[in-house]
């Protein structure tokens, strides 16, 4: 089982045992999370958190994404979650997605799992490129990316898709000679 430490924070699989605490996680952050991540809905319970650690597992298995919690080195308390997904094999490049409980925002969580994500993607994965596709609009998710130092690519038309409906998103990237 792969482990990533991120300054303050250790990003490792989820475990059954963390369901709990996912489902309360998402819970507190519908107001933040919630607006962004259209599975983060109200209802979103522990028998949720298990199929989506059920997912985790079977991607992470077969290659097509490798997801992580976020969790306190001190403590072990989850913050959130990170991961890398959408694969391009042939142009060796993937999606680097993040989100962080409400209040455990702004402490670093975001930017260390952005760190040690591409570290993985990079010196692990041989990528040669991460991108961050963040829905106009998320404030927060975009201060992360200027932090982390990805330079911004373009505002895409039509990129996601948020309550069923096409909106437009910041596409930004990380190379490996970009990194700090």
């Amino acid at each position: 089982m792969t482990s990533l430490c991120a300054g303050a924070f250790v990003l490792r699989p989820f475990t059954p045992s963390d369901a709990p605490a996912f489902a309360a996680a998402v819970s507190e952050s519908m107001a933040t999370v919630g607006k962004w991540m259209p599975w983060a809905g109200a209802g979103f319970g522990e028998a949720d958190a298990l199929t989506w650690f059920d997912s985790c597992e079977s991607a992470r298995a077969n290659g097509s994404a490798h997801e992580f919690g976020i969790f306190r080195r001190d403590g072990g308390a989850l913050v959130g979650g990170a991961g890398l997904n959408q694969f391009n094999p042939n142009y060796r490049f993937c999606n680097l997605g993040y989100w962080v409980r409400e209040s455990a925002q702004r402490q670093g969580a975001a930017l260390a799992s952005v760190a040690a994500l591409c570290r993985y993607a990079f010196e692990e994965l041989a990528l040669t490129r991460v991108e961050l596709v963040i829905a106009d609009g998320n404030a927060a998710s975009i201060a992360v990316a200027r932090k982390a130092g990805a330079t911004h690519e373009c505002l895409a038309r039509n990129r996601l898709r948020l309550n069923d409906a096409p909106i437009a998103a910041h596409v930004f990237s990380l190379l490996p000679e970009s990194r700090a």
